[in-house]
């Protein structure tokens, strides 16, 4: 999966026809083998997510009334945690480009186990956080460091454990299996959403008291797991080619910026509406529960059943990008966001759980299995393999901060301001035409001969 590099002239969506990739030759495994690879790429994946997502959910549902001052008002409270959150996608892009070193230097496999290690160990610590009461401003200072460590660990996670799958897929059939790799982001979150929704039946007090901490303890156990995973996957066949032709590049985030400029821009425009208006769906969505009176339990489900349907429909996705090419299928996504932004919130506001969950169906399995199912190999095929790990943490990671980082926040603070929906759902619609004007620009990458 080697496309050249692409030059740096302006592309015009009004007059230059979509360019198709040109058919290179690409390494790859047996299928045995490839299996294997899927397996332990996306089981330390989900690992590794179950620990990022914890935050999201505790941020909705706890933060903001055990680390800050009580007589807080619930709505600035939740405010201040996705503050924190924004706070961990700030630092993504460091991750981005730490790690994407590491991955085009050293191999995929050498950065994987790192980051799973830093993750693990940051999510391990907020479980024995103590709270405002106990020792005042230095909880949220304490939660900060370790949400920075976890934001690091992060950003440099995704371009390596899809990586590891599309280098080592056959190119007719790398959609589909690229798109596995997300299999892991969506089972983390459904994992740590699941294990809350439990803890969540203790009694208030508990909860509220230790009943949140059982959580993030857990992560000692996934730490291990993972870790002894990642180190016995094999090197992706594309890295491990590229290393004994002698293409690695010394400085891979540097090259990337200086030869791969417009694909970094074009990442990050694709980015925008699969991660920003993705945690309006799952993160601020929990908190407008709250908002309007709908239980958690509601909300929750709504949220892990979507989920888990959409890591069937993903795949799907990523298939048919196979067979119609990565920007048509991807743009069902981005327009589908635009499309459902209002009705998002008017099906939320009806309070029936059924028409609750239809609303997070359509969110996730639909517009966003779409983006998320076609993204890795989308984005893979922008870059040659040895700056790929660079262009691909960069472009996914620094728009993180501007579209997952921010989203919920402002959200908040709109829904704070106008005690309203309307303004998010014009956010998420914003959103997600960023993302379909992106792809107007983008090239298709799919060579002819592998529809």
């Amino acid at each position: 999966m080697e496309p050249p590099m692409t030059s740096m002239r302006t592309f015009s969506a009004a007059s230059t026809p979509p360019q198709v990739a040109p058919e290179l030759p690409t390494a790859s495994v047996d299928e045995r083998s490839l299996r294997r690879i899927v397996f332990a790429s996306v089981a330390g994946n989900a690992l590794e997510w179950y620990d990022f997502f914890l935050y999201s959910t505790a941020a909705a549902l706890v933060f903001g009334e055990l680390f800050f001052p009580k007589g807080t008002d619930p709505l600035v409270g939740t405010l201040v945690a996705f503050a924190g959150f924004s706070v961990g996608f700030a630092a993504r892009p460091l991750g981005g480009a730490l790690f994407g070193h590491i991955g085009d230097r050293y191999g995929r496999k050498s950065a994987l186990v790192w980051t799973l290690s830093i993750m693990g160990g940051a999510t391990f610590l907020i479980g024995f956080l103590p709270t405002y009461p106990q020792v005042g401003l230095w909880a949220p200072v304490l939660l900060m460091v370790l949400r920075i460590l976890q934001g690091i660990a992060a950003g440099g996670e995704w371009g390596g454990a899809v990586l590891m799958i599309s280098e080592s897929a056959p190119p007719e059939r790398r959609g589909f299996y690229a798109s596995m790799s997300q299999i892991g982001v969506g089972g983390g979150f459904v994992l740590s959403a699941s294990v809350f929704f439990v803890v969540q039946m203790l009694p208030k007090d508990a909860f509220m008291a230790w009943g949140w901490r059982i959580p993030f303890l857990l992560s000692i156990a996934i730490f291990g797991v993972g870790v002894y995973i990642r180190s016995r996957l094999p090197e992706s066949a594309e890295f491990a080619k590229a290393e004994a032709e002698g293409r690695r590049a010394r400085m891979p985030v540097l090259d990337v910026i200086r030869k791969h400029p417009k694909e970094v821009l074009m990442a990050m425009g694709l980015r925008v509406a699969e991660n920003g208006a993705s945690y309006i769906v799952i993160a601020f969505a929990l908190v407008y529960g709250k908002f309007i009176g709908v239980p958690n339990q509601i909300m929750l489900a709504g949220v892990i059943v979507s989920m888990a349907v959409e890591l069937i429909t993903l795949m799907l996705w990523g298939r048919l990008s196979d067979r119609l090419g990565r920007k048509p299928v991807y743009m069902i996504g981005a327009v589908g966001v635009v499309i459902i932004a209002f009705p998002f919130f008017w099906l939320l506001d009806t309070k029936v759980p059924a028409l609750i969950w239809l609303a997070f169906l359509l969110g996730n399995a639909v517009c966003h299995g779409a983006m998320l199912g076609t993204q890795p190999a989308l984005m893979g095929e922008l870059f040659s393999t040895e700056v790929r790990y660079s262009g691909m943490a960069l472009g996914h990671e620094v728009s993180s901060v501007f579209a997952g980082g921010l989203s919920p926040m402002l959200a908040t603070a709109l829904l704070a301001h106008y005690h309203a929906a309307w303004p998010v759902a014009l956010l998420m619609a914003a959103l997600g035409m960023i993302t379909v004007i992106s792809l107007l620009f983008t090239h298709e990458t799919v060579a002819r001969r592998e529809r």
